[in-house]
């Protein structure tokens, strides 16, 4: 029996001599006192093990598992126990077979997994042999390390069995004990990591408590978004079942929100039976832009009913804006030269303000209607009348040419954004004219002025539907896309019955056809509709190869994509009929629908293969790239790090791609950044709108605008001025330098047109649908915003949203509390309870929200009904609190 030890002996003293440190030289050769006695004692177990005698093998178990147990040692090193016993791991092993079915024999297989854990071959997975043929005893005591090993080969031999459609019973009841031990340990991503590997998440719900399920659902949510479908819809339905059990009803209605399920959002309501939390859950539907009716299960009362449906309706959202500006002290009106800021350029970019003058006063309208937007008083359109102007605001609209009085009449709905009654008061006037331009802006100004908010008596339908039928095809225009600006995401049969006509209307105009298209796409969006997508199929196939070449055109294929928004696989049948396209629309329709179906979705197969189609290098005349490099923006804008990797896609496409592909590069980086100016896409989109392509640079200077929408951002603003001289020749790229300069000042600096809401967890689809449009039309800048359809800019008004956050108290009256605002910190699967803002600075609320920041209430008076402190947020008297006297 000394064979193993003399082997020990040299195998002790030959392993330093390898190691080239030397460090661990004297340790080995000459073990410390206590080392050499343990290892002695150990080999003398070793031996007594395999004594015939089952009382002595008995004790000589019992104490080697007494050794490792209590062995100690630090983080970085093996167990003393376990060095010395692994050149026994094969003897034992061997032992181990001959030995007669006893429960020593099972006490031994005890000790050969846990000696697996550093001896065993790679892909072996004696640990886990072993652990089965051994006692059912309890494996926490082996310690953290040997039940992290056990997890990672139960995943592996998981995997094996499945292929092999071998029974799992056995593993599972392992799984069990593991999951209990990560949960009790507060290893939650451990746990759920083994579960997702043995697919059966479904155990988790029991094993969750009330110390441990917000962590577990954290990570859940979070490693959602980069699981493949369908397994992300799981995990979500998991983290939404954990957090009805432990009533975190607000959090279950965001995950409800995210996977898009009405029937949870119903399920969040009746289970809830407090009415101040139900009206939190009002705001959270208002701001995510759902239409959703409530009826007596949810709300018995019908007061109550009432205010709750108020709420989703938005009809104080108004009020609420307002009370921020008045806070924040922005009330007064802007005008565009305060925009410009002229002065602050050299002499020669006012010399040539005289170019152009109705382009310039165009780009002046959308400038003052941007800035003041939802501010409700401006000095150009509501000036009042008995000034001594004498009724200026007729003169300021009578100063743009045809087609720009409509924009210019619609201007003023962006003016009373959200305020419904004064804002149909005063767009009234307008419908008396006899101009047609001024009526058709009229008429899209009240679909703005109603833009995500609801009414019971619908006054914008009542309004509109009335002229969709006129003859003028600018009057159809401006009722038809106010109907889909009002009614985004409402799915109203009515609507539908009076717009699908229209798409197969032979001799309705080109323009009428595509803006109905649009409009549908909105009002259904996301809802998978086969009568609408049937009607706008037909009207594709119905158009003449000429018309196939309009740029107008190309928002049919749109509309039919919005209608899959996010819907993923349910859009493949539509796909398959679009391959049956004309060959000039087939390749658009096809990208259009995929980048729609898959956008936020963060799917990088999808990603992959758009972006197979922008490294093609076609001849003259693809116009589908343009939607792929979109499309690559759409998908991937779902987290930061998709974010990070496209923009560097983005950056190889405008080195290597034809010069199609370079007019997108610029509007994708825009919607990736939107209302978040980073520093390395504001660089490359100023070197960008300095391109000698002119198309490259108009698209560059709107992208500018885009990602500094609403932030007031210096920089951006320096650029955009400096372009403006730069381009003072150049009508139609000052013309673009003038809407960027309106974007970046959006609402005076309160509004966003982020589509992302709830600390980036949900997308509004109606937001998402308004940006697209808007960027689609961006696509062909000559034809679309250039030409007479300058009017599409209004589409972003379904993304703006106030970026606030507004405390309500117990009767929905704005509270002032002090609240903590800095950059968010992800702490998902972080030990302990780390802070989750950093560089923070306290203000008293109303506030305002940059993006990327989070705020958390500085004061423990208040108990907030909301996990996320965004948008409209009630506070409750915490019954805890006392004053410190």
């Amino acid at each position: 029996m000394s064979d193993p030890k003399s082997g020990a002996g040299t195998f002790q003293a030959k392993a330093p001599a390898n190691d080239p440190k030397k460090k661990d030289e004297k340790k080995d050769e000459d073990l410390s006192e206590e080392d050499l006695a343990l290892k002695q004692q150990l080999e003398l177990y070793v031996e007594r093990v395999q004594d015939p005698d089952p009382g002595l093998q008995k004790v000589a178990l019992e104490s080697m598992r007494q050794e490792i147990r209590t062995s100690t040692s630090s983080m970085t090193s093996v167990p003393k126990p376990l060095k010395f016993l692994r050149p026994h791991y094969g003897t034992l092993k061997a032992f181990y077979e001959t030995m007669p079915e006893l429960d020593l024999k099972k006490y031994l297989a005890d000790i050969l997994s846990v000696l697996a854990l550093t001896m065993s071959a790679e892909g072996e997975r004696e640990s886990l042999k072993y652990r089965l043929l051994g006692s059912e005893g309890d494996i926490g005591s082996w310690g953290h390390e040997y039940v992290r090993n056990l997890a990672g080969e139960i995943a592996q031999e998981y995997m094996k069995r499945q292929s092999e459609e071998a029974p799992i019973e056995d593993l599972m009841e392992l799984v069990q004990q593991i999951v209990s031990f990560h949960m009790k340990h507060n290893a939650e991503p451990e746990a759920v990591d083994l579960l997702m590997e043995v697919e059966d998440l479904d155990l988790l719900v029991e094993h969750v408590d009330n110390t441990n399920f917000r962590r577990t659902c954290l990570y859940l949510t979070s490693a959602a978004r980069y699981l493949p479908g369908p397994d992300d819809m799981l995990v979500l339905d998991i983290a939404y079942s954990i957090y009805l059990k432990f009533e975190e009803f607000a959090n279950a209605l965001q995950i409800a929100l995210s996977l898009d399920n009405m029937q949870h959002v119903r399920q969040v309501f009746t289970s809830c039976d407090n009415l101040l939390r139900k009206k939190q859950f009002c705001y959270i539907l208002a701001r995510h832009g759902s239409t959703f009716e409530l009826d007596d299960e949810i709300a018995a009362d019908d007061d109550d009913r009432e205010d709750l449906q108020d709420i989703i309706n938005n009809t104080k959202l108004s009020e609420g804006y307002l009370t921020l500006a008045r806070d924040i002290e922005v009330m007064e009106p802007k005008s565009p030269e305060d925009i410009y800021k002229a002065h602050l350029l050299d002499g020669r970019a006012s010399a040539g303000a005289s170019v152009d003058s109705a382009r310039q006063n165009l780009a002046a309208t959308f400038v003052n209607a941007f800035v003041n937007a939802g501010f409700g008083q401006d000095k150009l359109m509501t000036v009042p009348a008995d000034s001594s102007s004498g009724g200026s605001s007729g003169n300021w609209l009578f100063k743009n040419k045809e087609h720009g009085k409509t924009s210019a009449a619609a201007s003023l709905g962006m003016i009373l954004l959200w305020d419904v009654d004064s804002g149909l008061a005063q767009i009234d006037k307008y419908f008396h004219s006899n101009d047609n331009h001024v009526i058709a802006g009229a008429l899209l100004g009240v679909g703005i002025v109603n833009c995500g908010v609801k009414n019971d008596c619908d006054p914008a339908l009542a309004l509109l539907n009335e002229y969709v039928g006129k003859e003028d095809s600018s009057i159809r225009i401006g009722a038809i896309m106010g109907l889909g600006i009002a009614y985004a995401g409402a799915q109203n049969e009515q609507i539908r019955s009076s717009l699908t006509p229209i798409l197969n209307d032979a001799k309705a105009p080109l323009d009428v056809i595509a803006f109905t298209a649009i409009s549908l796409g909105l009002i259904y969006v996301g809802s998978c509709n086969e009568e609408v997508a049937q009607a706008i199929i037909f009207a594709l196939m119905d158009r003449s190869e000429s018309e196939l070449g309009e740029p107008l055109t190309r928002l049919l294929p749109l509309g039919l994509g919005l209608l899959y928004l996010g819907k993923q696989e349910s859009v493949e049948a539509t796909a398959e009929v679009s391959k049956t396209f004309n060959e000039k629309i087939r390749k658009y329709c096809d990208m259009t629908l995929l980048s729609c179906a898959y956008a936020g979705t963060g799917n990088v197969l999808k990603v992959q293969n758009l972006l197979g189609h922008c490294a093609q290098h076609l001849e003259k005349g693809e116009t589908h790239q343009g939607p792929a490099v979109l499309g690559i923006a759409m998908v991937s804008m779902a987290e930061e790090l998709g974010v990070e990797m496209s923009i560097r896609s983005l950056e190889h496409l405008l080195q290597y791609g034809e010069q199609n592909i370079r007019r997108a590069v610029p509007l994708a980086l825009g919607l990736l950044c939107i209302s978040n100016p980073k520093v390395n896409v504001m660089d490359t989109l100023s070197r960008l709108s300095h391109d000698t392509d002119s198309e490259v640079a108009m698209a560059a200077v709107i992208s500018l605008g885009l990602i500094g929408a609403g932030t007031n951002n210096a920089r951006i603003a320096g650029m955009l001025r400096n372009l403006s001289s730069y381009y003072y020749k150049d009508a139609s790229l000052l013309f673009c330098v003038r809407i960027a300069q309106g974007l970046v000042h959006l609402g005076k600096g309160l509004l966003t047109l982020n589509p992302y809401h709830s600390d980036r967890f949900l997308l509004s689809p109606t937001a998402l649908v308004g940006l697209v449009t808007m960027l689609h039309a961006c696509l062909d800048m000559k034809a679309m915003i250039l030409g007479k359809y300058h009017y599409v800019l209004y589409f972003l008004v379904l993304a703006m949203q106030p970026r606030m956050l507004m405390t309500v108290d117990e009767n929905l009256k704005p509270l002032s509390v002090p609240v903590r605002v800095g950059q968010a910190v992800d702490v998902v699967g972080q030990a302990g309870r780390p802070k989750t803002i950093t560089g923070f600075q306290t203000h008293s609320t109303p506030v305002l929200l940059a993006a990327g920041d989070r705020a958390e209430l500085a004061t423990e008076k208040y108990i907030p009904l909301s996990p996320i402190l965004e948008g409209h947020v009630i506070l409750k008297e915490n019954p805890e609190y006392r004053e410190d006297s």
